[in-house]
């Protein structure tokens, strides 16, 4: 029993020690981020689509677009919009220069600071905007 016992504690201590690679997190992070703009787009479509239904009912809804929460959503796809175009680049770069997979861990660290470098900016406008 007291085996056992050691072994599970030796288990959990390795996991607490796993991080992944850059490579993971930015596939999942690529997988988030297009199903989010997938959201997006759905929503937009539903939306162009009211336009058959009368202006009242299109513009009950874009009165639902200047809600701050929704706002906050918009900021929050366009941080989505950013990392998923810049990590396309980086997956790109990884498919047609195979090479590339040597730097993973620099391109991983390239996307972080092109989507800062973007996305900063844009989303001190927004919050701006949101403020007045």
């Amino acid at each position: 029993m007291r085996d056992v016992h050691r072994a599970t504690t030796r288990g959990i201590t390795a996991y607490r020690g796993y991080r992944p690679p850059p490579g993971m997190i930015s596939w999942a992070f690529h997988r988030i981020t297009g199903l989010g703009v997938l959201l997006f787009l759905l929503l937009h479509i539903v939306d162009i689509f009211l336009v058959n239904y009368g202006p009242d009912t299109f513009n009950e809804l874009l009165f639902l677009y200047r809600h701050p929460v929704f706002r906050i959503g918009e900021i929050i796809l366009v941080a989505g919009l950013y990392y998923h175009a810049a990590n396309g680049v980086r997956i790109i770069l990884i498919d047609f220069w195979p090479a590339a997979y040597r730097y993973e861990r620099q391109l991983f660290y390239g996307v972080i600071a092109v989507f800062l470098a973007g996305f900063l900016p844009t989303a001190i406008l927004m919050i701006r905007a949101i403020l007045t």
